[in-house]
């Protein structure tokens, strides 16, 4: 029956029974012989193609068996029969199946590239990198400019805003209350910023120096913006690929969950208590090592939800909140309705309840009794020896 098909069409046609999504032509061509009113009973494998099978046709009796006799047997003499029905050589049918076999694999690589998840895992690993290039950049913008204005350090804890004055007014002369309204300061830091820009004790800045400082300001600005644009990119994505992840822990949070566990359907595969503990893998394996305590959370560990609360708290809301990731993770991956509201609700429900429970720290063990023969008493027992010593001596 195939013998008139290409290499990339029987990959295609391989590649379709893998995903029990065969075109209705071929599904005409191998099962509508069996349709003619006699009593037969189809034995497929593949659970997925059976339900294909008896959707395109209902009348078929057909039944599921996994690794049966008949097929062993068939796969034994698959090359005989195949060669006899379609008219080929042995060497001919290995030549045709090994290029609709590579044809075959870079459709599953390229299905795999084309996963949307993955291109979160790297849209978030890319927003950690400018982050730590923008406090790079920072730093060393700070640390130059504080040789001309050394005060502007401790009054604009923000680096957008400082990059924003070297880049935007220059000089600590240049710096008026005009200019920083326009760049959207508040009264009461614009005052403060002024006042010390009059009394700065600062070195003199020369145009061509500052010409090279706002060049690297100019760069910060750019990373800001850029980060700007790459976090509303996996907000978006997000909210097609894992809706009611991001709906749990937000967009970035879940992006870069799905990035640590290698792709969402690994992610959905997981346990709740791995996934309580992603990002913090050192950890836990100094623990099974050594014998330390094991880390109560990961990197879920940036939800407000976890790092606000109390620490005797912090290991039992982190598996509230792993366990309702591990089901919205499930929800995304293979069904795709929405129910973030709902988990959501839940969670806060759950995390109420460990507030109300345990309220109060729990109550310290007592310390352990000291050992006899502790060092204190070990001095003095050797100083009555020595003194002992001593007065015989004289003797």
């Amino acid at each position: 029956m195939f013998k008139d098909k290409t290499p990339n069409e029987l990959a295609q046609i391989l590649y379709s029974i893998e995903n029990a999504s065969l075109p209705d032509d071929v599904l005409d061509k191998v099962f509508s012989k069996f349709t003619g009113g006699k009593d037969y009973v189809l034995i497929l494998e593949d659970e997925d193609l059976a339900r294909r099978v008896s959707q395109k046709f209902p009348s078929l009796n057909i039944r599921v068996a996994p690794s049966n006799k008949v097929h062993r047997a068939i796969r034994l003499q698959q090359v005989e029969i195949i060669s006899k029905k379609c008219g080929v050589s042995p060497e001919e049918y290995y030549n045709i199946v090994w290029q609709a076999t590579n044809v075959l694999s870079r459709l599953k690589v390229r299905e795999k590239a084309e996963k949307r998840d993955l291109y979160i895992a790297q849209a978030v690993n890319a927003l950690d990198d400018i982050n730590k290039t923008i406090n790079l950049f920072a730093s060393r913008v700070r640390e130059w400019y504080s040789l001309h204005f050394p005060e502007l350090n401790d009054i604009v804890e923000d680096h957008e805003d400082y990059f924003k004055i070297v880049s935007k007014i220059g000089g600590r002369n240049e710096i008026t209350k005009e200019a920083l309204e326009k760049l959207g300061f508040k009264e009461d830091v614009i005052k403060k910023i002024v006042d010390a820009a009059s009394s700065s004790m600062g070195a003199e800045l020369t145009s061509f120096d500052l010409e090279a400082l706002r060049l690297v300001s100019d760069i910060g600005l750019q990373l800001y913006d850029a980060r700007r644009k790459l976090e509303k990119y996996i907000d978006e994505a997000m909210y097609e690929v894992a809706p009611n992840i991001r709906g749990i822990v937000g967009s970035v949070l879940g992006a870069r969950l799905i990035s640590l566990a290698g792709g969402l359907e690994k992610l959905a595969r997981m346990p709740a208590s791995t996934i309580q503990v992603l990002g913090a893998e050192k950890a836990l394996f100094r623990a099974l090592r050594f014998g330390a305590k094991p880390p109560k959370h990961g990197v879920i560990f940036q939800h407000p939800y976890i790092h606000k609360a109390p620490k005797w708290q912090r290991g039992k809301i982190a598996r509230a909140l792993a366990g309702k990731l591990a089901i919205a993770a499930r929800i995304d991956a293979f069904t795709g309705e929405y129910r973030a509201d709902e988990l959501r609700e839940d969670l806060e429900k759950r995390i109420e309840e460990i507030k109300t429970l345990y309220a109060k720290p729990p109550a310290k063990p007592p310390r352990p009794p000291k050992k006899e023969g502790h060092r204190e008493g070990h001095g003095k027992k050797f100083e009555k020896k020595k003194f002992e010593k001593g007065r015989g001596e004289r003797k």
